[in-house]
């Protein structure tokens, strides 16, 4: 017979769990927490895994054990500091050489900069720079997503290939015909389409045995002229693919 667990209910019946299954749901509550505006309550996790409050309890511990989520004073749980560790090895050439191109756009133009990869059917921010003395620049959170078939993001990431091979690298996400321009000028501009009122420009990086990626700069109204900051998109993301190769 099978042990109860110290947190298993009168009544509960014990059950073996896959390890995938285990695994999956850790993961899983990691990206709910890190999409989360606030920091959530145990009820509110749970109900958003979908699982058991034991279950869930088992998860915690275990990530709370790898510093992966904390908890505040009052019992809510967010990411833990164990994230930003592991998140500094991802891409790392990547971010290294970007960091300072993105420092420079960003204060140059007074707008958020970041760098995007493609992982799957989404664009994800990898690293992110504020401008450093601007009240109003808009946040944009390493770890967001947003689908890859739209923004400049995306767009410039499909430029980097045809049609046909777009449609090989990720059947059934379109081939948006701003990419064949965005090949044409070197970067790629949207409107209104990941968040309503916002807009955005991105330049192609080509990485190497990886990948495409974009550096971007999301802003909601643009006071320099839109050709030169697209020019300068492009010309940081050529410094970014010299250091790389």
């Amino acid at each position: 017979m099978n042990p109860r667990s110290a947190t298993q209910g009168p009544g509960e019946a014990t059950a073996q769990v896959p390890p995938a299954q285990t695994l999956s749901r850790g993961i899983r509550a990691l990206e709910i927490l890190a999409a989360a505006e606030r920091p959530l309550t145990i009820a509110e996790l749970t109900t958003a895994l979908g699982v058991h409050r034991s279950v869930a309890y088992r998860i915690l511990r275990t990530l709370e054990d790898h510093s992966l989520l904390v908890r505040d004073d009052s019992g809510r749980v967010q990411p833990g500091p164990g994230l930003a560790v592991l998140a500094s090895g991802v891409s790392r050439n990547l971010q290294t050489a970007a960091l300072p191109e993105l420092t420079q756009l960003a204060n140059t133009f007074h707008m958020t900069a970041f760098v995007a990869v493609w992982d799957h059917q989404e664009c994800v921010t990898l690293v992110t720079v504020e401008p450093r003395h601007s009240g109003a620049a808009l946040a944009q959170h390493p770890g967001s997503r947003h689908p890859v078939s739209s923004g400049a993001p995306g767009i410039a990431i499909q430029s980097t290939m045809s049609e046909e091979r777009w449609d090989q690298m990720a059947p059934g996400i379109p081939y948006r015909p701003e990419a064949q321009e965005a090949r044409k000028r070197g970067y790629a501009a949207s409107h209104d389409e990941v968040i309503a009122g916002l807009s955005s420009l991105a330049a192609p990086i080509h990485v190497p045995s990886g990948r495409p990626a974009a550096i971007a700069v999301v802003y909601i109204r643009l006071d320099q002229d839109a050709e030169a900051v697209g020019e300068a998109l492009a010309a940081s993301a050529a410094r970014i693919e010299t250091q790389l190769a």
